[in-house]
C-alpha cells in the first residue's frame, strides 16, 4: 500500500493551493479518504474527509468554507483545495485513506508567508 501526498509549497496569505492524494495497493475498498495537518509543536489537526462512493465530505471547523475536499477520476484518488490561505494554515498536510486500517502518507508542506 501507498500513499503519495503531492502539491505543498509556499504561497502569500489569502492565496489558493491544490493538494493531491493518491493511493494504490488496496485489496479492500476504502471508507473515506482524509486529510489531516500538523504544526510545528501542536497536535494533528484533522481537516477533511470524504466517502468515495456517497460522495459525502466532512470539514473540520477552522477550514470550512474555505476548503473543499473532492475525489478524482481515478480510483483512491482525493484533492484539497485551500483557497483564502493564512499563515495559521502553515502545517503539513498529510493525506489518510481508510480501509480496515488506516494508511498514511508521508505529507507535503504548506507554507503560508509574505
Amino acid at each position: 500500500v501507498k500513499v503519495v501526498e503531492s502539491g505543498g509549497g509556499l504561497v502569500q496569505p489569502g492565496g489558493s493551493l491544490t493538494l493531491s492524494c493518491e493511493a494504490s495497493g488496496f485489496s479492500n475498498s476504502v471508507f473515506f479518504m482524509g486529510w489531516y495537518r500538523q504544526a510545528p509543536g501542536q497536535e494533528r489537526e484533522w481537516v477533511a474527509r470524504i466517502f468515495p462512493v456517497s460522495g459525502n465530505t466532512n470539514y473540520g471547523e477552522s477550514v470550512k468554507g474555505r476548503f473543499t475536499i473532492s475525489k478524482g477520476n481515478v480510483r483512491n484518488t482525493a484533492y484539497l483545495q485551500m483557497n483564502n490561505l493564512s499563515p495559521n494554515d502553515t502545517a503539513v498536510y498529510i493525506c489518510v485513506e481508510r480501509t480496515t486500517n488506516d494508511y498514511w502518507g508521508q505529507g507535503t508542506q504548506v507554507t503560508v508567508s509574505s
